[in-house]
């Protein structure tokens, strides 16, 4: 039996509560263009996958379950590697006391969560940014947490952002951390604590910090101001004792616009006698390993050089 004339299809999955809601029957529920997908849950049978719309009758059919790991993380607009981020996969998490929960095609996850760690949004339950980077710890490799974790402490720029505080501090990491010393992972979360740093803005400045610290290089100050303060031209990351900024210019740097405030931007350090490096999507493909060796010539280079060796005694 077709769904009658009086209601339009719904266009989006739903629950058998939700689907009765609507005005549909059990019948139609059987024999109509519904389709159930898992117990409980039903689809229009022309409907196009979303993550969220399916995220969302997730949550709604699994009282006490929270969205949770990359899933969770797509839907907090969390920049994950390449290899994960276009994953489709679903993520269940439930109280570790609860039975653990069996649906097709769902990664179902028993985990100890506290308070303060699921949140609601949008309609469904799920994990917190923190938390979900916490979860992520067993399925992440090192660098890529550590570029998780830096984007929840960086400072966000209000203006473009609409928030002016991070959405977590080292601090507040180290605490979670700290409540869940037997959750897997547990350890690469403490190694990517402290490789953690505030200021890097994009993963590959991350990255690019992490290939400076594996080739054994000073650490570099991050969105090092030219004159020391904020409102001037800037760069990503930079050794202000020797005069040497770095700036990786990705996808978005190719617009008109952005290059010529690129241009104005390294001009700048220019004049001021500065050496300006920059890298691209090339350098991030070798794994920074030529950027290594540029900075590390042009760090050389300023070791040579009586002028700027003042204030960088002791770096190595």
């Amino acid at each position: 039996m077709e769904p009658s004339d009086a209601f339009s299809l719904p266009e989006v999955p739903l629950t058998y509560r939700e689907a009765l809601a609507a005005g549909l029957t059990a019948d139609q529920l059987k024999h109509g263009r519904l389709i159930n997908v898992s117990h409980g849950i039903y689809r229009p049978d022309a409907w196009t996958f979303d993550l969220r719309d399916a995220a969302r009758v997730l949550s709604a059919a699994s009282p006490g379950a929270w969205i949770s790991h990359s899933t969770a993380a797509r839907l907090h607009a969390l920049i994950l590697p390449p290899w994960l981020a276009d994953s489709d996969e679903l993520h269940l998490s439930k109280p570790r006391q609860l039975p653990q929960l069996r649906r097709k095609g769902i990664v179902s996850h028993n985990v100890t969560a506290l308070p303060g760690e699921v949140e609601s949004a949008g309609g469904l339950q799920l994990s917190t940014r923190s938390r979900t980077w916490l979860d992520l710890a067993r399925t992440l490799p090192l660098p890529d947490l550590v570029c998780l974790g830096d984007q929840l402490i960086r400072r966000p720029r209000a203006e473009f952002e609409g928030r002016s505080e991070p959405y977590a501090t080292l601090t507040s990491l180290r605490e979670m951390a700290s409540q869940h010393r037997n959750l897997q992972g547990i350890v690469r979360a403490r190694d990517a604590l402290e490789l953690m740093r505030v200021g890097a803005d994009s993963a590959p400045e991350t990255l690019l910090r992490l290939a400076i610290a594996d080739a054994g290089l000073p650490e570099p100050e991050l969105q090092l101001t030219l004159w020391g303060r904020e409102g001037g031209p800037s760069a990503d990351a930079g050794y202000r004792a020797r005069r040497l900024a770095l700036q990786y210019d990705g996808a978005h740097h190719l617009e008109e616009l952005q290059q010529f405030s690129d241009k104005r931007r390294d001009q700048a350090f220019n004049n001021a006698g500065w050496t300006v490096l920059i890298f691209t999507q090339e350098d991030l493909a070798d794994g920074f390993q030529n950027a290594v060796k540029r900075i590390r010539q042009a760090l050389s280079h300023a070791w040579r050089d009586p002028r700027l060796t003042s204030g960088f005694e002791g770096q190595h």
